[in-house]
């Protein structure tokens, strides 16, 4: 497991983060019952929320996951580092919106909100928010996790201390 130098959160933000994707529950199972997020539209949000954030626990298993769900090992890689270009046209805006809601700490402007909302609908968009949400909790946990056990194996990420 390596360290790719990206986020840590603070305690706060493990709070915040956990309490929004907690209440997101309820949201992503309506989307999943409107047919609006299959597995494999989840899966993409996954990655590229994971990407943004750098965790390797994440990355990890939500590799495997992809690949069962019949990802091809490009489209992942190509993923993970970044690039959308195999996401099929239906799926793109809500996987950007996922990326964008990573990279700007869970602050996604108003616009971009609007955007998922007029192409998803309601209950659609608030499935995206809802499995971006879910995938926060997972890399803010699965990071300093991921340190933990790179220190315990002697390889201590630079990012973190023991404190």
């Amino acid at each position: 497991m390596q360290t790719s130098g990206k986020k840590l959160f603070s305690a706060i933000e493990l709070f915040q983060i956990m309490t929004l994707a907690f209440r997101s529950i309820p949201l992503l199972k309506r989307a999943k019952a409107a047919g609006k997020m299959d597995k494999a539209f989840l899966e993409r949000i996954m990655l590229a929320v994971t990407e943004v954030n750098g965790c390797a626990m994440c990355s990890y298993y939500h590799t495997r996951v992809a690949l069962e769900e019949g990802f091809s090992a490009e489209e992942i890689r190509a993923m993970l580092g970044g690039s959308f270009a195999d996401v099929p046209p239906e799926q793109l805006s809500g996987v950007l919106f996922a990326q964008h809601f990573a990279d700007q700490g869970g602050n996604p402007t108003r616009d971009s909100w609007e955007k998922i909302v007029a192409e998803y609908g309601e209950t659609g968009a608030y499935g995206v928010l809802a499995v971006t949400r879910m995938i926060m909790m997972g890399n803010v946990v699965g990071i300093p996790s991921g340190s933990f056990l790179l220190r315990f194996r002697g390889k201590a990420d630079p990012r973190s201390n023991v404190f």
